[in-house]
């Protein structure tokens, strides 16, 4: 079900962010296939009908009504590689964020260029945008602060909300 955010690339110096789509996931698998990135968020990599099976639900759009998901994998402009993802769920005009970049991509700056992008890109058609970050993790802290978010005092699910401050 489409909603009424259209999802559109998005371009900065080093990557694209590229609207996702179920042909995504077999380089995807790779990108994600690392345990360690589940450290904070817990579960396990998926196999790669697993992903296939989520991108093609994403692909179909929220089933609530007045609920969008946009989604994007974050291409490398240099060499066409994909190395991470980003999205966003929107309901009326609150954005929540999120990022993921895979780990032999990361320490270059990467996610915080994605989602740095992203919160643009949404603070631009009117969100707000939120993320939540659970406390012990310093590197995705550090993305949320380099996008524009500063953390509030709100706790859920033991995560931190990050939001962007008012105009």
């Amino acid at each position: 079900m489409p909603g009424n955010v259209v999802v559109e690339e998005i371009r900065t110096a080093r990557l694209e962010l590229v609207p996702l789509e179920v042909s995504h996931a077999e380089e995807m698998a790779g990108v994600l296939g690392d345990p360690a990135l589940h450290a904070f968020i817990g579960g396990a990599p998926e196999s790669l009908e697993e992903l296939r099976a989520r991108y093609a639900r994403w692909e179909a759009g929220a089933p609530e009504p007045g609920t969008d998901w946009c989604n994007w994998v974050v291409r490398l402009r240099a060499d066409g590689r994909l190395v991470g993802t980003v999205q966003a769920t929107v309901v009326g005009d609150t954005a929540e964020v999120a990022w993921v970049v895979g780990t032999a991509w990361q320490g270059r700056g990467y996610a915080s260029e994605a989602a740095g992008a992203l919160v643009g890109w949404l603070r631009d058609r009117g969100r707000t945008v939120v993320a939540h970050v659970h406390p012990g993790h310093a590197a995705s802290g550090a993305v949320a602060r380099a996008a524009g978010l500063v953390p509030t005092d709100e706790v859920q699910d033991g995560e931190v909300r990050w939001e962007s401050p008012t105009a």
